[in-house]
């Protein structure tokens, strides 16, 4: 056959975007559903105690106890305002240094030894002294606002530097103002690494807020932990777990959220 008498290639076929859309939206409620049919065949067939290894019907009936009596919500707003403000003290420092350290290389290397040092210790090393200095919930948002603040500083450093020459010189050639340049220029251009960064750092201030309690506190899910565990009450740890877990998701699911409305100008025609 001659090169032009060749079939033109079949273009790839995809379902209707409504059917796409209710596949991907069943994916998880499904893979929770097997993983805790999973479970409960594990507990039922392993006939471990239940301090050891609980029910889903075990740990749902704990839920419920928990939620009845106020426990469980009194400590949960306890350690989503501690996230709150660890993730707020964390991002805005990270942001304003960030910032700084990119437009200045002197003062990068000044304070980078420091930061890097100072994201060597472990936090939990660092917890126990936050607690002596500074007691109360204040110690368990100092501690958050540090595992926040390393990952979304350095994705800011990475998003300022990573602003087009050519257009920095494009907006000097127009004579515009410092601020000019940040607000039209460089803050649009480092969005999508910034809040790559704060996706990261949304997550890990959950983690630093319990790291905070589990330390010294008298109140929080980190608290309920410590209370389950010293009592052999496991059901009660697995409820504590399964509400941060569901606490770092509803963060993330808000970064993602807020990428999605204030990116909406490079969105990919083809992205659901």
């Amino acid at each position: 056959m001659g090169l032009f008498n060749q079939t033109k290639p079949t273009p790839a076929t995809y379902p209707p975007h409504g059917i796409r859309r209710w596949q991907q939206a069943w994916v998880v409620p499904l893979s929770l559903i097997v993983a805790v049919a999973l479970w409960q065949v594990t507990a039922e067939v392993s006939r471990l105690p239940a301090f050891m290894l609980p029910s889903p019907v075990e740990v749902w009936s704990r839920l419920l106890r928990a939620v009845s009596d106020g426990s469980l919500v009194r400590h949960t707003w306890t350690t989503l305002g501690e996230v709150l403000g660890g993730l707020s003290l964390g991002m805005s420092v990270a942001l304003s240094l960030g910032y700084l350290l990119a437009k200045s290389p002197t003062a990068e290397r000044l304070l980078a030894p420091y930061i890097v040092a100072s994201q060597s210790i472990p936090t939990v090393a660092i917890a126990p002294l936050l607690v002596i200095w500074f007691p109360g919930r204040l110690s368990k948002i100092l501690v958050a606002a540090l595992i926040v603040f390393f990952p979304v500083l350095v994705n800011s450093i990475v998003g300022v530097r990573s602003v087009p020459e050519e257009l920095k010189d494009l907006m000097r050639s127009l004579r515009a103002t410092r601020w000019q340049v940040f607000a039209k220029l460089e803050a649009p251009a480092a969005m999508p690494v910034i809040l790559g960064g704060l996706k990261v750092g949304a997550t890990l201030s959950v983690i630093g807020a319990v790291v905070g309690e589990f330390v010294g506190s008298d109140a929080g899910l980190g608290f309920l932990i410590n209370v389950g565990r010293g009592q052999y009450d496991t059901a009660l740890v697995f409820v504590a777990i399964m509400v941060l877990i569901v606490m770092a998701l509803g963060f993330y699911a808000i970064v993602d959220r807020l990428e999605r409305r204030l990116l909406r100008w490079r969105a990919d025609p083809t992205r659901e």
